[in-house]
């Protein structure tokens, strides 16, 4: 399977203009994906730089046809036309979904700086090999309070959902909600984590865990290339808001894929947004 992960800063490239359909055009030149994961994704937001407040989310759905569409709203708000405004990330699929979890991250005061609420997005596929995992998120920017106790969430969810996975339980077979889901260990986090790899959240999202039974998080691209630093993610084409360039964007894998991953690649070419696509291959 292969797997794409772009932080698309609401469709807005590098050249002002917003083009969800642009999106997947791009992403369908760098790979024939079978999993894309989106982050900052953007509906009835028109103060957003080139938006007019358009619908994202039903336009990348409409642009994959044959793909099931999943949204992880992370900003809910009232807008000034009775709708709502809603922006968070997506998963897009091809392959099948079994079930879904949306987790709001820990959101403690941070008024100092600018900030906004922040979730991650799970998707529980039927890849070829099996039962997978796959999660995407958007960590904060501007606190690395608010982002250290998002990391330690991600942390406490995926060793929550091993143990489910691992434990003898109840089946139950009604059909009703009480429905007893398949689990699996095996788990790949993706999106945007706004930090480079020389910063504790980096450090502790692959730290080992207590519970043996919880395999830990490698950095695909350090597994597939080691000694060789991961390429730039965020400003490589837009020198407006990015300072310098450097690597924040990363696919995490769970220990007991670390033979099944086959590829890491990172589109340097598209500019289409601020951030680079990446993708993985795992079979």
């Amino acid at each position: 399977m292969k797997l794409m992960t772009w932080n698309v800063q609401w469709c807005l490239g590098v050249d002002g203009r917003v083009d969800p359909e642009r999106i997947v055009r791009e992403a369908r030149d760098f790979a024939d994906f079978d999993v894309l994961c989106l982050q900052e994704v953007a509906c009835n937001f028109p103060a957003l730089e080139g938006s007019a407040g358009e619908d994202q989310f039903a336009r990348l759905a409409a642009a994959l046809p044959g793909y099931v569409t999943i949204a992880g709203v992370a900003v809910d708000t009232a807008a000034a036309d009775g709708g709502r405004r809603r922006f968070g990330n997506m998963i897009l699929s091809r392959l099948p979904v079994h079930q879904v979890a949306r987790l709001r991250l820990p959101w403690p005061v941070g008024p100092a700086v600018r900030n906004m609420p922040r979730m991650l997005l799970q998707a529980t596929l039927e890849a070829p090999f099996g039962l997978l995992r796959v999660m995407t998120t958007h960590l904060e920017y501007y606190s690395a309070t608010q982002r250290a106790a998002q990391v330690e969430a991600l942390r406490a969810h995926h060793a929550e959902c091993c143990t489910h996975a691992l434990a003898v339980r109840l089946v139950d077979a009604s059909n009703g909600p009480f429905h007893s889901q398949s689990e699996t260990v095996s788990a790949l986090l993706c999106g945007d984590f706004n930090c480079k790899t020389s910063d504790a959240a980096y450090a502790r999202m692959t730290a080992a865990f207590d519970d043996q039974g919880v395999p830990a998080f490698d950095d695909a691209w350090k597994r597939l290339h080691p000694g060789i630093d991961q390429p730039a993610t965020a400003g490589v084409h837009d020198h407006a808001q990015w300072k310098e360039s450097y690597a924040c964007d990363f696919v995490f894998t769970s220990s007991d894929l670390r033979e099944r991953l086959r590829n890491i690649a990172v589109d340097a070419r598209s500019q289409a947004s601020d951030h680079q696509a990446m993708m993985v291959e795992i079979d």
